[in-house]
C-alpha cells in the first residue's frame, strides 16, 4: 500500500467535541433496553487479514460476511464500543434509502439501469436486514412490515395522485394511496395531513439490539472487536497497513473504514470534503394510554414520515412510547442541542396536539451522513489499492448499510462487486469544505421556507 493518503491524521472532524466524546452514551431510550457486549480496548501489537474501522451495522455486517464467505481472519477497531453511534441511536427505520437523489435525477446520472439496479439494492437491503435477524437469532422488536408517506401539504398528496402509478410499480403488490379521510381509520391520523402513500417495504427495529446481536454474531465467529480504540494512524507497509491506536497497534492487508457521519475529514485524507454529517434528534415519550391513542388517532405502530425537506419520523413503538425524530441543528454544543430539543417538542406537540401534555422520557441526538453527490459510496477508495471505504446512508443506514457492508466485503476480496453503479461511484467533494455547515444552515433556512410552518389542521 504505497500511497501518500495513508499518511498520519489528526482526526479533523466538523463537529464540536461532544459529539463525537466516547466516554459516555446518549441518554437513548435503546439504552434503556439494551446493551451491546463490551470490548476490550487494542493493547500491543496485533495482525490481521484484515481491519474494519468501525463497529456499527455496515462495519459488523462486513466482518461477519468475510468470515462466512472466505473464512478470512477480521478484526474491527472501534473509537467506543459497538453500537455507541449512529446504528445504536438512530430511529430504528428498516427502510428503503441511501440516498437524496429523486428517481428521475438518478436516472439522469446513471441510466435507467443504475437507477433500476439501485431500487433493487434498496429492497434487497431490506430483506438482508430480516435474514440476519433470522440467521443469527436476534430478537430486535421487530415491527409491523411497511412505511406510510405523509403529504404534510396539498400539493405533496395532488403529486402522489399524479405519481400514484409510478409508486405502485415501484413498490409492488399492497402498496396504495390512503385518502384523508382515511387516515384515521388506518391509524394515522388526525394529524394535519392531506393524504398518504403506504409502502409494504421494511419494518421497525430496537437499533441497539440489531447491532449488539451483529456483535454476538460477530464474536461468536471468532472475530475480534476492539472497544475504545480509536484510529489515531493510517501508515503504509510493504504488505498492507499499519492502523495505530492509543494503546496498540493493528497490522492487516486490506482495510475499510466503516464510520460514516463519525468519520474524520483525514481518515484518511481523500474523504475530506466528501461528507457532510448532519444532526438527527430524537425524543420518546412515555407510554400512551389507549385512551391517548384513541384521542390523537394514532393507532398503528407502522413507520412514518412526513413529506417536508426537513422531514419528521415517528412511531409507535411495541411498549406504545412514541418516538418522534427531525433533521436539524447546526452545532453539538450543549445549548444549541438545547435549542433543537426544545424546537423538536415544539414540532410533536404542533402536530400531535392531542399529546401536548405527554411527557418526553428520553431525548439524544446523532448524525447522519450525507455526501457531495448525494449518493452512498461502497468500494475501494481512489488510488488507493487494498484501502476501501463505505458511507453516505443519507438517514436509512439501518438497511443500506447492511447490504452494502456485505457487498464491499465483496470486493475487499478480490471477487467482482456485486454493488450497483451507484454505490461504486465515488462522490464528489463539497464545494469548499470547510464552509459546509454554512452550506447546511442555508439549505435548512430555504427548506424551512418552503416546507411551511408546521401545524395540525383540524
Amino acid at each position: 500500500m504505497e500511497n501518500q493518503s495513508f499518511r498520519r491524521t489528526a482526526l479533523h472532524r466538523l463537529y464540536e467535541a461532544p459529539a463525537y466524546d466516547t466516554s459516555t452514551w446518549p441518554d437513548s431510550h435503546w439504552r434503556k433496553g439494551a446493551e451491546a457486549p463490551r470490548c476490550a480496548p487494542l493493547v500491543g501489537e496485533a495482525r490481521t487479514d484484515f481491519a474494519i474501522v468501525g463497529a456499527g451495522v455496515t462495519g459488523l455486517n462486513a466482518a461477519l460476511e468475510l468470515v462466512e464467505a472466505s473464512g478470512a481472519e477480521v478484526a474491527v477497531l472501534d473509537a467506543a464500543q459497538p453500537g455507541w453511534a449512529a446504528s445504536g441511536r438512530n430511529g430504528g427505520f428498516v427502510s428503503l434509502g441511501g440516498s437524496k437523489l429523486s428517481d428521475a435525477a438518478l436516472v439522469r446520472r446513471f441510466g435507467r439501469e443504475g437507477a433500476e439496479a439501485f431500487r433493487a439494492f434498496q429492497k434487497d437491503a431490506i430483506a438482508r436486514v430480516a435474514r440476519n435477524l433470522d440467521s443469527y437469532s436476534i430478537d430486535a422488536d421487530r415491527g409491523p412490515e411497511g412505511e406510510v408517506y405523509l403529504a404534510h401539504r396539498e400539493r405533496e398528496w395532488r403529486a402522489m395522485r399524479e405519481n400514484a402509478e409510478g409508486l405502485r410499480a415501484m413498490h409492488g403488490p399492497g402498496a396504495r394511496l390512503i385518502p384523508r379521510e382515511e387516515l384515521k381509520q388506518a391509524g394515522f391520523g388526525p394529524a394535519g395531513f392531506a393524504g398518504g402513500f403506504y409502502t409494504p417495504l421494511g419494518f421497525p427495529v430496537h437499533p441497539l439490539k440489531y447491532t449488539a446481536g451483529l456483535a454476538r454474531a460477530a464474536l461468536d465467529r471468532g472475530i475480534r472487536i476492539f472497544g475504545d480504540s480509536p484510529v489515531i494512524a493510517l501508515e503504509p507497509e510493504a504488505d498492507g497497513c499499519r492502523l495505530s491506536t492509543p494503546k496498540g497497534s493493528l497490522r492487516a492487508r486490506r482495510v475499510l473504514i466503516a464510520t460514516n457521519g463519525y468519520t474524520s475529514d483525514d481518515l484518511p485524507p481523500w474523504i475530506g470534503g466528501r461528507t457532510l454529517p448532519a444532526l438527527s434528534s430524537i425524543h420518546v415519550t412515555r407510554p400512551l394510554t389507549e385512551a391517548e391513542r384513541r384521542a390523537q388517532g394514532w393507532t398503528s405502530q407502522v413507520m412514518a414520515a412526513d413529506t417536508r425537506h426537513l422531514l419528521h419520523y415517528f412511531r409507535l413503538l411495541p411498549d406504545n412510547r412514541f418516538l418522534f425524530g427531525m433533521r436539524g441543528g447546526l452545532s453539538a454544543s450543549p445549548g444549541p442541542l438545547a435549542r433543537i430539543r426544545a424546537e423538536g417538542r415544539r414540532h410533536l406537540e404542533a402536530m400531535f396536539p392531542e399529546w401536548a401534555h405527554v411527557e418526553t422520557e428520553s431525548f439524544w441526538s446523532g448524525l447522519v451522513c450525507l455526501t457531495g453527490s448525494l449518493t452512498p459510496f461502497a468500494g475501494e477508495v481512489p488510488g488507493s489499492p487494498g484501502l476501501f471505504a463505505a458511507f453516505g446512508w443519507h438517514g436509512s443506514g439501518m438497511a443500506t448499510g447492511t447490504l452494502a457492508g456485505r457487498m464491499v466485503a465483496r470486493a475487499m476480496t478480490g471477487a467482482s462487486s456485486p454493488a450497483p453503479l451507484v454505490l461504486r461511484s465515488p462522490p464528489k467533494r463539497f464545494p469548499l469544505p470547510n464552509l459546509r455547515r454554512a452550506w447546511l444552515g442555508a439549505a435548512y433556512a430555504w427548506y424551512k421556507m418552503a416546507d411551511g410552518p408546521v401545524r395540525a389542521q383540524r
